[in-house]
């Protein structure tokens, strides 16, 4: 009965001082509002970086080009020709690990299709690329060995090309376009596939056969080179020793001796998900330390309105006091009340939160998901933040001498 008039007391106070209460519960309103939004961009984020990373295929591996040093100058990642479909046939045969390996050259082209042109990356690919990356087609389907032997001038369309190539409605299968004034042949459409780990639109390309466009669209520094090799592997548990047998097989390959660096660049599916994911948390955790401010700065105005609270009601304190209020009585009376603040801006913190993450996915068409231990913690964490800084004036009134309180004015 004392705990419920003790929270219709606090409530009372908090309606007599709206403005006052309405600026003290603003940081824990902001604080608790933006660990939830924060965790729930952050949670939206991962699931997007593994669905990116879901997109690669299965059990990929990559290898590119290492950086280039010339001159004492370093060169980016595939700045130099290191790799060739030899590379990529002799993986196959030595390392058993693999299920399939794969090749690709790209070069950005103009696309014509009648009046319609489009600027994007073509691939010229092995048909087994196709396959390691799990491509699917929407009507149509793959080149095929065959296609890759005669370099025949086939093409295969991703749906952001297709968008911007044809009208709506209109069959891309069969069609004639050119690339690079080189007539082709549509005969298949990919499935969307969306954004790359790396931010790039996967569906804004085109495939060839890599024989095909070695010869006749993309050109080359020298028969075979290719830009990057993929491979891959039956399971997951594989691709840690399918590294270490690739990266044998390229050393002994291109000849390299043991004191010099690799001359390519070895990543799996499971690295660069750990590497996205990583970013994402770090991220989420930057923003919930500054959102955590929030909440220190609401504790600290829980202090402040509950100090002033202690100064306006002395006199009610040496009254309570001298009719048998004990010291533990007034002080679980302003703890009581401080928890209270904690509770409602907790409570509003929570509405505001949720809300700010289904409005960041409708505005800004980021992907959040809700977490439901982030509310539950960052709701007991505002109520902890009013108990701990409500401590410090629910003691001071206590130890209120209650003669003093009485005569105060």
């Amino acid at each position: 009965m004392f705990t419920w008039l003790t929270i219709v007391t606090a409530l009372r106070i908090l309606r007599r001082n709206r403005l006052r209460a309405g600026l003290t519960l603003l940081g824990i309103v902001i604080g608790v509002a933006a660990v939830i939004a924060m965790v729930s961009i952050g949670e939206g984020a991962k699931q997007a970086v593994q669905k990116q990373i879901a997109s690669m295929g299965t059990n990929v591996i990559l290898i590119w080009p290492s950086g280039t040093t010339v001159g004492g100058v370093r060169g980016a990642q595939g700045g130099a020709v290191t790799l060739t479909v030899g590379d990529a046939v002799d993986l196959k045969k030595k390392v058993h690990v693999l299920t399939d390996t794969g090749w690709y050259t790209r070069g950005a082209m103009q696309i014509v299709n009648g009046s319609q042109n489009w600027n994007c990356s073509v691939y010229g690919t092995s048909p087994s690329y196709l396959t390691i990356r799990d491509w699917s087609y929407s009507s149509g389907g793959a080149f095929t060995q065959a296609d890759l032997d005669s370099a025949a001038r086939v093409a295969i369309l991703g749906q952001t090309v297709v968008e911007n190539l044809f009208d709506h409605g209109e069959e891309p299968v069969g069609a004639a376009i050119r690339i690079n004034n080189v007539p082709f042949r549509v005969i298949g459409v990919f499935s969307p596939k969306g954004q790359s780990a790396q931010g790039w639109d996967q569906d804004d390309v085109v495939f060839i056969p890599y024989s095909t466009a070695e010869r006749k669209v993309l050109g080359t520094q020298f028969l075979g080179s290719v830009g990057a090799i993929a491979a891959s592997t039956a399971r997951s548990e594989d691709l840690e020793t399918a590294v270490e047998d690739i990266r044998s097989v390229m050393r002994a390959r291109h000849r390299l001796q043991g004191e010099q660096p690799d001359d390519f660049t070895i990543r799996t599916q499971v690295d660069m998900g750990k590497v996205q994911e990583g970013t994402s948390e770090t991220l989420t955790v930057m923003l919930m330390v500054i959102a955590s401010v929030s909440l220190l700065v609401g504790g600290i105005g829980i202090m402040n309105i509950l100090l002033v609270s202690v100064t306006e009601r002395t006199r009610e304190i040496g009254i309570r006091m001298a009719v048998g209020a004990k010291r533990v009585h007034i002080m679980t009376q302003f703890l009581i009340e401080a928890m209270t603040l904690g509770v409602v801006g907790g409570f509003i913190g929570v509405l505001v939160g949720i809300l700010a993450a289904r409005l960041t996915t409708i505005i800004a068409g980021w992907p959040t998901i809700i977490s439901s231990d982030a509310v539950v913690i960052a709701f007991i964490f505002s109520v902890a933040v009013g108990l701990f800084f409500g401590l410090y004036p629910a003691n001071k009134a206590a130890r209120l001498n209650p003669i003093e309180a009485l005569r105060y004015e």
